[in-house]
Protein backbone atom coordinates (compact mmCIF):
# COMPACT_ATOMS: atom_id res chain seq x y z
CA UNK A 1 0.00 0.00 0.00
CA UNK A 2 1.12 3.49 -0.41
CA UNK A 3 -0.43 6.57 0.77
CA UNK A 4 0.92 9.86 -0.06
CA UNK A 5 -0.18 13.41 1.30
CA UNK A 6 0.58 16.43 -1.09
CA UNK A 7 0.00 20.10 -0.79
CA UNK A 8 -1.58 21.55 -4.01
CA UNK A 9 -0.51 25.23 -4.98
CA UNK A 10 -2.14 27.76 -6.18
CA UNK A 11 -5.43 26.16 -5.72
CA UNK A 12 -8.80 28.63 -5.57
CA UNK A 13 -11.33 26.20 -6.06
CA UNK A 14 -12.68 22.81 -5.16
CA UNK A 15 -13.07 22.09 -9.05
CA UNK A 16 -9.30 22.68 -9.42
CA UNK A 17 -8.51 20.71 -6.69
CA UNK A 18 -10.41 17.60 -7.48
CA UNK A 19 -9.13 18.09 -11.58
CA UNK A 20 -5.43 17.77 -9.89
CA UNK A 21 -6.69 14.73 -7.67
CA UNK A 22 -8.85 13.19 -10.33
CA UNK A 23 -5.40 13.03 -12.36
CA UNK A 24 -2.91 11.70 -9.95
CA UNK A 25 -5.72 8.84 -9.33
CA UNK A 26 -6.41 8.14 -13.20
CA UNK A 27 -2.25 8.22 -13.82
CA UNK A 28 -1.55 5.69 -10.71
CA UNK A 29 -4.59 3.26 -12.34
CA UNK A 30 -3.54 3.85 -16.00
CA UNK A 31 0.23 3.24 -15.73
CA UNK A 32 0.74 1.35 -12.19
CA UNK A 33 -2.58 -1.14 -11.95
CA UNK A 34 -3.16 -0.25 -8.62
CA UNK A 35 -6.60 0.61 -6.84
CA UNK A 36 -6.25 4.41 -5.64
CA UNK A 37 -8.71 6.88 -3.52
CA UNK A 38 -8.92 9.96 -2.15
CA UNK A 39 -8.86 8.93 1.58
CA UNK A 40 -8.62 12.11 3.72
CA UNK A 41 -8.10 15.82 4.00
CA UNK A 42 -11.08 15.81 1.48
CA UNK A 43 -12.68 19.02 3.17
CA UNK A 44 -8.72 21.09 2.88
CA UNK A 45 -8.74 23.20 -0.47
CA UNK A 46 -4.91 22.96 -0.65
CA UNK A 47 -4.16 19.54 0.63
CA UNK A 48 -5.14 16.11 -0.37
CA UNK A 49 -4.41 12.29 0.84
CA UNK A 50 -4.01 9.62 -1.55
CA UNK A 51 -3.97 5.92 -1.26
CA UNK A 52 -3.20 3.41 -3.18
CA UNK A 53 -2.96 -0.62 -2.97
CA UNK A 54 -1.64 -3.67 -5.21
CA UNK A 55 -1.75 -7.43 -4.70
CA UNK A 56 1.23 -9.29 -6.00
CA UNK A 57 3.29 -12.43 -5.56
CA UNK A 58 6.33 -11.23 -4.97
CA UNK A 59 7.41 -8.26 -2.55
CA UNK A 60 9.87 -7.22 -4.28
CA UNK A 61 8.47 -6.54 -7.05
CA UNK A 62 5.09 -4.82 -5.43
CA UNK A 63 7.94 -2.35 -3.72
CA UNK A 64 9.38 -1.41 -6.43
CA UNK A 65 5.90 -0.68 -8.65
CA UNK A 66 4.73 1.76 -5.37
CA UNK A 67 8.32 2.88 -5.68
CA UNK A 68 8.23 3.95 -9.21
CA UNK A 69 4.15 5.61 -8.53
CA UNK A 70 5.89 7.61 -5.98
CA UNK A 71 8.69 8.58 -8.49
CA UNK A 72 5.56 9.45 -10.71
CA UNK A 73 3.71 11.86 -8.56
CA UNK A 74 6.82 13.56 -7.69
CA UNK A 75 8.27 14.38 -10.98
CA UNK A 76 5.02 14.86 -13.12
CA UNK A 77 2.34 16.16 -10.96
CA UNK A 78 2.61 19.70 -10.09
CA UNK A 79 2.38 19.28 -6.25
CA UNK A 80 4.67 19.72 -2.87
CA UNK A 81 4.55 16.05 -1.11
CA UNK A 82 4.08 16.38 2.71
CA UNK A 83 4.48 12.90 3.66
CA UNK A 84 4.68 9.29 1.91
CA UNK A 85 4.28 5.68 3.63
CA UNK A 86 4.84 2.69 2.11
CA UNK A 87 3.55 -0.66 3.16
CA UNK A 88 4.51 -4.25 2.25
CA UNK A 89 2.73 -7.74 3.73
CA UNK A 90 3.82 -11.01 3.00
CA UNK A 91 1.46 -13.51 3.36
Amino acid sequence: MIQVIFQIPDVDSVKAKRQIVRSVKDKLQRRFHLSVAEVDLQDSLSFAQVGGALVSNSKAFGESVLQKAFAMIENEVPVRIQDVSIYSEEF
